[in-house]
């Protein structure tokens, strides 16, 4: 098994006075060339956006783009339908931008903060039609077990969201003192563990609130939550 540690300390920062972003990859005027994608995940930014302020109109192409609100509500608008569309914290959104797509992220709520994960990961096929879909997810359907929200669009599993890519976007709840034994879906894929909150050891380390691990070359690994802790699981191909 090959790992590597992310600390949250360690990210790329932004401080727009609106947006307080941290880059877990190299993005906008953040370039690191030790962490510009890991396989075929490119972007993942935490971001926290004030209230009534937020993303104007710009484009996106050939990528896979997940919205994921931890805190609070943003709503989206894009050149499909040209309609604002509330994103509760407690759903997520994928949009396809495939041959080109013009879109806007606000935050919903006009004084109120909204925290949120924004994952791009890069597509299989380029030049397809752009889509855009959202679902809310239980998360007493997490608690101990893992929720699977996002995977491949050729794959037809059931009550997840759809991309162009061979990718799994997981979530789990875990209990202090709990064990869970993750599965890779293929032995070309890795995994990027982010610890949303809580504290965990892999293979022996210890990661915390935050910091997150890139695991590779293995087909399963056990992770022990020490602390209640909600950990995101994005498994996607090393290699594309």
């Amino acid at each position: 098994m090959k790992t590597k540690i992310y600390k949250a300390n360690e990210r790329g920062t932004a401080d727009h006075g609106w947006l307080k972003a941290n880059f877990s990859f190299s993005f906008a005027h953040y370039y690191n060339p030790e962490k510009v994608n890991f396989g075929a995940l490119r972007v993942l930014n935490d971001d926290i956006i004030q209230g009534g302020m937020g993303f104007g109109t710009h484009p996106h192409d050939n990528m896979e783009i997940i919205t994921i609100p931890l805190k609070g509500s943003l709503k989206h608008r894009d050149s499909i339908t040209n309609e604002w569309i509330p994103i509760h914290s407690g759903e997520v959104q994928v949009m396809s931008a495939g041959t080109g797509i013009q879109h806007s992220e606000m935050n919903n709520h006009p004084s109120e903060e909204i925290n949120l994960f924004q994952i791009w990961i890069i597509p299989n096929q380029q030049e397809v039609k752009p889509r855009y879909d959202q679902k809310r997810f239980d998360a007493s359907e997490r608690k101990n077990k893992l929720q699977l929200l996002v995977s491949s669009i050729d794959e037809t599993l059931e009550g997840s969201l759809k991309i162009h890519q061979n990718a799994q976007i997981s979530r789990i709840d875990l209990d202090a003192n709990t064990n869970f034994n993750y599965q890779l879906k293929s032995e070309m894929n890795g995994v990027y563990v982010m610890v949303i909150e809580g504290e965990v050891i892999v293979d022996a380390k210890t990661i915390f609130t935050r910091d997150a691990i890139g695991i590779e070359q293995i087909t399963a690994f056990e992770i022990t939550a020490t602390h209640k802790s909600e950990l995101l699981f994005i498994e996607v191909p090393m290699w594309f």
